[in-house]
């Protein structure tokens, strides 16, 4: 999809392919072909960057067409590169700007606490993301409120917009930090699926956060941990590569 639309972002996809699987394959109580069910539980991409990976995740389970991926972040296209809750079924918010993901959850936790709603909500945000004052307003917030039917995802591929989070705004003892927050956290393997999913279906009595340990570009060689894949799109050969390395994983 980024390859044929010359868009960027693909580095920031392929660290969360995995975290995405385990979600929508594993985890969510989701419907394709009732996608506005009352009691699902709803997920929130609010790296909305990464939106191909969404976008790929969401037709691989059949929430709309696959040709649709085609028409990806090109003029008269149908896929917005950042994503529109209007674009498609399946994706719950729009996204892009950062900070904000993580204040929808929390209203969305809410209003399911008021109406008695059984449904959970999931938020995936990206570690550079966690420099946002807003992230924290919001993290207080859920902790005060024990929202146990709320989880955030940290994609923590140590890497951001402008260089390495650690040198940007030092978050070495990220786990830590959520947890004086008043959270309850774990750290897993972002690219191991049964680590992920016991993370996310094991029971909490406050909101949750997993920091899912990852790696910019995964899966492709001359893009892993590489900052440049924030921001490339691949020329042929880079794309032939990128295609054989990972149908041989």
């Amino acid at each position: 999809m980024t390859h044929y639309s010359r868009s960027s972002h693909v580095g920031s996809c392929l660290s969360i392919c995995d975290v995405l699987y385990a979600l929508y394959f594993k985890v969510l109580n989701v419907d394709p072909t009732d996608p506005f069910k009352n009691d699902r539980d709803k997920f929130i991409l609010s790296k909305g960057h990464g939106s191909a990976a969404l976008y790929a995740t969401l037709a691989e389970k059949g929430f709309f067409p696959k040709d649709y991926l085609d028409r990806f972040y090109i003029d008269n296209g149908i896929l917005p590169g950042h994503l529109d809750m209007k674009a498609v079924p399946g994706v719950e918010v729009s996204a892009g700007s950062l900070g904000h993901g993580l204040s929808l959850g929390i209203g969305m936790a809410i209003a399911n606490k008021q109406t008695k709603n059984p449904g959970r909500v999931f938020v995936l945000l990206g570690d550079g993301e966690c420099n946002e004052g807003s992230v924290w307003e919001a993290v207080m917030l859920a902790s005060t409120l024990k929202l146990d039917n709320l989880i955030a995802i940290v994609d923590h591929n140590k890497l951001q917009g402008f260089g390495r989070t650690h040198e940007v705004i030092n978050q070495a003892n990220i786990e830590e930090r959520w947890r004086a927050f008043g959270w309850e956290t774990a750290t897993v393997n972002g690219h191991h699926v049964q680590e992920l999913e016991a993370a996310l279906r094991k029971q909490q009595t406050s909101a949750k956060v997993i920091i899912a340990t990852t790696t910019k570009g995964k899966g492709v060689c001359f893009m892993e941990d590489r900052l440049e894949w924030h921001y490339k799109s691949t020329d042929n050969d880079q794309y032939q590569q990128a295609i054989e390395e990972i149908n041989r994983q």
